[in-house]
């Protein structure tokens, strides 16, 4: 049996080995923008266990043991999960995945594929299985700027991976100069998010106790 204080504490290393060994389809850098969606999620039913549940595609993956179910369910949920809902505060926004690139073609690709992956998954966790939601104008905006950011990653990872388009390596380097800036961006906007949202959410809850029970 796992104590439950180590795996409240497990590092994004342990985590990332646990997601590999139960062969999540979804990458870890992914997973953590699900949960930080679906963390700043106004819809009130949202569930840790829902979204992780969702990284198998709505079941958990078979386990040759409880200890190994509590094991996958306890680093995802009071580890990882947890953490990220830290982020909630303004003075500590939520960083993107930071890893070396090389100033290559294959660089580049990878580069974009990521912080593309990482966007998908904060929309993905923020929407979960709704095709809309009210959300407040601040997040709104903020989403769209995502999408715009979205968009142009994806078109620089198509050029990067097409091998007909020559590659010349002060143009990849200039170009993964401007993506970084991009990546602050991003960070922004998804912290723009996180606080309208949980302002949204804060104020809807204290509507919700100040409604009366009606008396039959």
């Amino acid at each position: 049996m796992v104590k439950q204080d180590v795996l409240s504490s497990a590092s994004d290393a342990e985590v990332r080995l646990l997601l590999e060994r139960f062969a999540c389809p979804i990458p870890f850098h992914e997973v953590r923008t699900r949960f930080l969606g679906n963390i700043a999620s106004p819809i009130m039913t949202a569930s840790p266990l829902d979204q992780v549940r969702a990284l198998w595609g709505g079941e958990l993956p078979e386990f040759d043991s409880i200890d190994a179910a509590n094991e996958l369910v306890s680093t995802l949920v009071m580890g990882l999960w947890n953490r990220l809902t830290l982020h909630q505060d303004r003075k500590n926004p939520f960083r993107l995945s930071r890893f070396n690139v090389t100033e290559t073609r294959a660089g580049l690709e990878h580069f974009t594929r990521v912080r593309r992956e990482e966007i998908d998954g904060f929309f993905e966790g923020l929407f979960g299985a709704a095709e809309s939601i009210n959300l407040p104008e601040k997040a709104h905006l903020a989403l769209n700027q995502l999408s715009e950011l979205r968009a142009t990653l994806e078109g620089v990872r198509g050029v990067a991976a097409d091998e007909s388009e020559p590659a010349i390596a002060s143009e990849i380097s200039v170009t993964l100069r401007h993506l970084r800036q991009l990546t602050r961006i991003a960070e922004d906007e998804m912290h723009a998010v996180i606080l309208s949202c949980k302002r949204a959410r804060r104020n809807m809850i204290a509507g919700l106790a100040r409604v009366k029970p009606t008396l039959h």
